[in-house]
């Protein structure tokens, strides 16, 4: 058996629509314990880690080990048909091979949606020991991210123990954000030794997705890393996202 209740929809709303803006399919790994989810992009540039505890739900019964392969768009355009005030029900019909999805309001409306099989692979936990650990307020990073768009097809970033340079450079200008270490934007900062790295906007801004669900963000990266950002559900678990970086030539 598998139920799992919000009696906020806004909140899987949120966490959806920051896993399906990376990956397409993807299984959900259930447990008496809560909900993971761990998937690389098609490209396998980047990487999702997704972990819900039983605690964030309002309601949750889980008696076994399993999984359950989703259509992460098809998921998505659902769960956006919520309204304000709604709840949201996850069950799983395993003799139909579906899972059940119920948005409560004024009407009671109940989706099912076929399962896939996707296999058992599970990528690999990535661990990195990374120079650079800030913790940013999400807006503030989101903000950022929106304005180097602008300009260019990435960033590079750049920390020294004083301060967080954020760059971008195009044919027709260039964004510098400096954030030093004492500014209520940065509530972390951590610098082992200094290090720059560069990154494709095109999936920083799709990770940008994840600050509905999150005030925060962590944000570790190393010289020639890939770059970590955890963004903290409100309700208890994370999304974790890493982004393998560019060639320092790009800049």
């Amino acid at each position: 058996m598998f139920v799992a209740k919000f009696d906020d929809a806004k909140t899987w709303q949120s966490l959806i629509g920051a896993i399906s803006a990376l990956v397409d399919e993807a299984n959900f790994e259930i447990s008496p314990k809560g909900v993971t989810l761990r998937a690389m992009d098609p490209s396998r540039i980047a990487m999702v880690d997704f972990e819900l505890p039983k605690s964030a739900f309002s309601h949750y019964e889980c008696d076994e080990e399993g999984r359950i392969g989703i259509n992460l768009d098809e998921m998505d355009k659902i769960v956006k048909r919520a309204g304000a005030g709604n709840s949201l029900e996850l069950g799983l019909n395993r003799e139909k091979n579906q899972l059940r999805i119920t948005l409560q309001g004024r009407t009671k409306r109940s989706f099912n949606i076929s399962l896939i099989d996707l296999g058992a692979d599970r990528p690999p936990s990535l661990n990195v020991d990374f120079d650079i650990n800030v913790k940013i307020t999400a807006e503030t990073l989101k903000e950022i991210i929106q304005d180097a768009n602008i300009i260019s097809d990435f960033i590079a970033i750049d920390a020294t123990p004083d301060s967080l340079l954020i760059s971008a450079r195009g044919d027709t200008g260039n964004l510098e954000v400096n954030i030093g270490k004492s500014e209520e934007a940065l509530l972390e900062y951590t610098v082992k030794q200094p290090a720059k790295s560069l990154y494709a906007l095109e999936y920083l801004n799709d990770m940008m997705k994840a600050v509905a669900a999150s005030d925060t963000v962590q944000l570790e990266f190393g010289k020639g890393t890939p770059i970590k950002l955890v963004f903290a559900v409100s309700s208890g678990g994370h999304i974790t996202y890493f982004l393998a970086p560019r060639v320092e030539d790009d800049f």
